[in-house]
């Protein structure tokens, strides 16, 4: 218990630090928001097509591209790798 709380102290004093401007060991990724429907028009696949392939709710995919919506951290971070490395992902959903 002592060590998780340790660990926990510690990410706090390094999140604080970090938020302050101060030097940390941290890696800070900063997503910018992409342009989706640009993306997608590279592959030249429907909207259907290019979330099926990918994985994405076409749903969500139409938000995005619209602007109705932005996505999240973790659509961002997927919408990246596509990309600039869409074969990794299309490798990856079909194991």
């Amino acid at each position: 218990m002592k060590t998780a709380c340790a660990s926990i102290k510690q990410d706090i004093k390094e999140a604080l630090d970090c938020s302050k401007g101060n030097e940390t060991n941290q890696i800070v990724h900063e997503l910018t928001s992409l342009d989706i429907k640009n993306i997608r028009a590279k592959f030249g696949m429907s909207q259907d097509k290019f979330a099926s392939a990918f994985g994405l709710n076409v749903g969500s995919l139409r938000h995005w591209e619209r602007g109705a919506r932005a996505p999240n951290v973790s659509a961002l971070v997927l919408l990246n790798v596509i990309k600039n490395e869409p074969l990794a992902v299309i490798n990856a959903l079909r194991k």
